[in-house]
């Protein structure tokens, strides 16, 4: 169990510490170049999520406290199978994706809990303090989680030709998000590929194992 609680705690620790020093230290909506100036594919922007991954939202306020109550109950089920999968010595790849995942939904199950209790608000003109006197922005799991990678990698227009969306600009890749996302999508991908690869082996064993019976009975 040592491998999966180590990749948790990595994920969580980073995760955190990235968020609260933008959270700190960046006006709301402030953006600066990661690799330094001239590098206009990749930058820390400063955004807060009150939805889902990607800055997708729904359903307000109520929307919020189900969303996070969701987020909750699925770390509960994500856990139980990860605690099946090292119980059982599932292989690595299967342990180690669900241990990202995990993670991941953790993380920001973490910004929506609490956040808003002990931080105020961050502001284009303000930024955020830790334990405000006048207590935190939001209440209990009504708290915004902290994204800040974005990767304009492609930009431009759409040409006038093209249905709906002639002549607007296109950004790919548009969604700001965190660390907490980026395991939960390289967890999420590895699993698919493991049970792929599982699948595919139990197959074949399935199918080698036939002419062995069949050579038996004869």
């Amino acid at each position: 169990m040592k491998r999966p609680l180590l990749i948790i705690l990595a994920v969580l620790l980073a995760d955190q510490a990235l968020k609260f020093w933008v959270k700190l230290d960046f006006y709301l909506g402030e953006s600066v170049p990661l690799f330094g100036q001239g590098h206009t594919w990749a930058y820390l922007q400063f955004v807060e999520n009150r939805g889902m991954a990607f800055g997708l939202e729904f359903g307000g306020a109520m929307g919020k406290i189900a969303l996070t109550l969701f987020r909750m109950v699925a770390v509960v089920g994500i856990g139980y199978l990860l605690w099946k999968a090292v119980k059982h010595k599932r292989s690595t790849g299967l342990v180690v994706s669900l241990a990202l995942i995990f993670a991941g939904a953790m993380g920001n199950i973490i910004d929506s809990a609490i956040y808003g209790l002990i931080f105020d608000a961050s502001t284009p003109f303000q930024k955020a303090v830790l334990f405000p006197a006048d207590g935190g922005y939001a209440s209990f799991l009504h708290g915004a989680v902290v994204d800040m990678f974005y990767f304009p990698l492609l930009q431009g227009q759409f040409p006038a030709w093209v249905p709906f969306w002639g002549g607007e600009e296109f950004v790919f890749f548009r969604p700001v998000f965190n660390i907490a996302d980026a395991a939960i999508s390289v967890g999420v991908v590895m699993l698919i590929v493991v049970q792929n690869i599982e699948e595919r082996r139990a197959r074949k064993a399935k199918q080698a194992a036939q002419p062995a019976q069949a050579t038996a009975a004869d």
